[in-house]
């Protein structure tokens, strides 16, 4: 009787186990606040957390495929990624996406110019860096400081110009 008693416990726990693996939310995990994050890659396996960057300005830029304002405002970060890169990091979070945010970042060179590419967690306006910003729609642009401080958050498309003046201003590059 004890063994059947033993086969019949390790059966439940099995099936625990598949069950806990099987309806266990399929959104990505991490963490998102406006003072740290731990985002899914965009693509692969691998982590983008802001904490990495501590030690120089981080910009963070949020869009989507669909986002017509996207359009105008990233050829103009990979400029000033690319002419700051090493002394300032860039960050493109596919948020808020319908269609495929890769292939749209991948079209602008972001990787080319420095960026590490992440996805938004939650869905829509539930979740992630998109509410942890107080994000109405996109882009999002945020700026970190050195220390990791949120120093300067537009909730629009920003020109490059303004980029560059920002960044100049907050963090003397």
């Amino acid at each position: 009787m004890t063994r059947r008693l033993v086969v019949v416990v390790v059966a439940v726990a099995i099936l625990a186990a598949l069950a806990a693996v099987a309806f266990r939310p399929s959104s990505p995990h991490g963490t998102a606040s406006a003072s740290a994050f731990d985002l899914p890659a965009l693509t692969g396996s691998g982590r983008v957390q802001l904490s990495t960057y501590r030690g120089k300005p981080v910009v963070v830029t949020l869009y989507a495929s669909w986002c017509t304002a996207c359009l105008t405002e990233l050829p103009g970060f990979a400029r000033v990624a690319s002419s700051l890169r090493g002394r300032v990091q860039f960050i493109a979070v596919d948020s808020q996406e319908t269609g495929d945010g890769a292939a749209f970042a991948q079209g602008f060179g972001l990787v080319g110019a420095g960026f590490a590419l992440a996805r938004d967690i939650g869905q829509s306006s539930t979740g992630g860096l998109f509410k942890a910003y107080g994000a109405r729609g996109l882009p999002v642009t945020v700026v970190y400081g050195p220390s990791g401080s949120l120093d300067w958050k537009a909730l629009e498309a920003v020109p490059e110009a303004l980029l560059r003046q920002e960044l100049a201003r907050l963090e003397g590059v």
